[in-house]
């Protein structure tokens, strides 16, 4: 199984990627896209979560960390559906 992007693929940013629609509920995981800049913490890589809501175009995904529920608004490029 290919890790990341192919070569002829890095720093390309796909605009289907970037204007994709997420519903709410939606169970999705977090990868992140390098053509993008994110802000979610790097140990949050690869966590499976659900959506909650949406502030503009961002989503607000609800993720368990251990014990505690917590919430991280992340760009749908940078989500993947489960």
């Amino acid at each position: 199984m290919a890790k990341g992007k192919r070569v002829r693929q890095k720093g390309k940013l796909r605009l289907s990627s970037y204007f994709k629609k997420v519903e709410d509920g939606a169970s999705v995981a977090l990868v992140t896209d390098a053509g993008v800049r994110c802000s979610y913490p790097q140990r949050m890589k690869g966590m499976s979560g659900k959506v909650t809501g949406s502030r503009g175009r961002f989503k607000l995904v609800e993720i368990k960390d251990g014990n505690k529920l917590k919430t991280l608004i992340v760009h749908p490029v940078h989500l993947r559906k489960l």
